[in-house]
């Protein structure tokens, strides 16, 4: 049994950021995300995408933006349990809660915050026929250890940076890395298109454009892929490979927290905004676009205003006796549960003969 202070479901960029004002809360925080890493979106789906309405950058790479926050939260120690879904909630008779996950990994409470951003991410699949029965025995949705595919052969569909990230990181991995995409433009970063070309020249990355997967072969494990190239003789293509990997992005979905008695309101948690984000049962917050209420903007920086509110309110809850003083971090510092401390010069005091 996982326990801490603040259960957080969901570790895209809100998630992160409340582990880092529930440390100054000297609050401890466990989070759970279905991803394989931390980040979101962020990380899975456009690590490369510039992201302007941070406030103080200008711009900054969404990979980047969870990169400075996984940094500002390392003081704090949060623990992650990462590639499980939160899939139950029980509420005890002290007002705590238990989440168990998927993968029946089970996590103790007294506040739960939901950050799950759009929802819990399920994989956009192609409509091949038999996709399923290849489904972890040579189809995979998301790369979740590169070392997998090393040495193997690697068909790799999709036209966003998913798509060209993996396939110029798998060129030095795989013995081969074929792309797929059914238009000739991308859609990923200029810098990833020109460097798929590079690798395409030097031999090291096949490119079929534009073209689709159609049909899966293999008896047990995946054995080869037929491909169709969409050009005016519809050319077809057998290709022997011990991988498929489609990348045509994530889905959200409330998944298994739209039973938890929660109130839905278009695929969105109803809180209240007019104090701290907690929805309908007292103990469950929703910060980030994974809420709605009344002028609900989806954006980052909205995400980051609501978990700074709703530790407030958890700190209170987790101990309504004491009350909390603010203290500005210019004034007190931040002092992290590894025993680092951040804080401002001290004024040297001199006395005046």
């Amino acid at each position: 049994m996982i326990k801490t202070d603040i259960l957080i479901i969901g570790a895209g960029p809100t998630g992160l950021f409340t582990v880092f004002e529930a440390g100054l809360l000297k609050l401890k925080c466990h989070l759970i995300d279905a991803l394989a890493q931390p980040g979101g979106q962020c990380s899975e789906i456009y690590p490369k995408k510039p992201i302007y309405d941070i406030p103080a950058f200008p711009e900054v790479l969404a990979g980047d933006l969870v990169d400075n926050l996984m940094e500002q939260i390392k003081p704090f120690e949060p623990g992650f349990t990462l590639g499980e879904r939160a899939e139950t909630i029980e509420k005890l008779k002290d007002d705590t809660f238990i989440v168990t996950t998927s993968k029946g990994t089970k996590h103790h409470a007294p506040v739960v915050a939901i950050a799950g951003g759009l929802g819990s991410f399920e994989p956009r699949k192609p409509p091949l026929a038999n996709i399923s029965k290849f489904e972890d025995k040579g189809v995979e949705y998301i790369i979740r250890d590169p070392e997998v595919y090393r040495n193997k052969r690697v068909v790799i569909a999709g036209g966003g940076d998913s798509a060209l990230d993996w396939s110029i990181f798998l060129a030095n991995v795989a013995s081969e890395v074929t792309l797929v995409h059914r238009r000739n433009e991308f859609r990923g970063a200029l810098d990833s298109v020109d460097r798929v070309k590079e690798l395409k020249d030097l031999g090291k990355i096949r490119l079929v454009t534009p073209g689709e997967i159609i049909q899966l072969n293999g008896e047990e494990n995946l054995e080869s892929v037929l491909i169709r190239k969409n050009n005016e003789a519809s050319e077809e293509i057998i290709l022997e490979v011990d991988h498929f990997i489609p990348l045509f992005g994530l889905s959200p979905k409330l998944g298994p927290i739209a039973d938890w008695g929660l109130e839905i309101e278009k695929n969105a948690i109803k809180v209240d905004n007019s104090l701290d984000y907690q929805t309908n049962i007292p103990g469950i917050y929703a910060i980030g676009d994974v809420n709605t209420y009344p002028g609900k903007l989806k954006l980052i920086l909205c995400g980051f205003h609501e978990a700074t509110l709703m530790c407030q309110s958890a700190y209170q809850r987790i101990f309504p006796d004491k009350k909390y003083v603010m203290k500005y971090t210019t004034v007190g510092g931040v002092t992290g549960f590894d025993g680092t401390k951040k804080e401002a010069p001290k004024a040297v005091v001199k006395a005046i003969d």
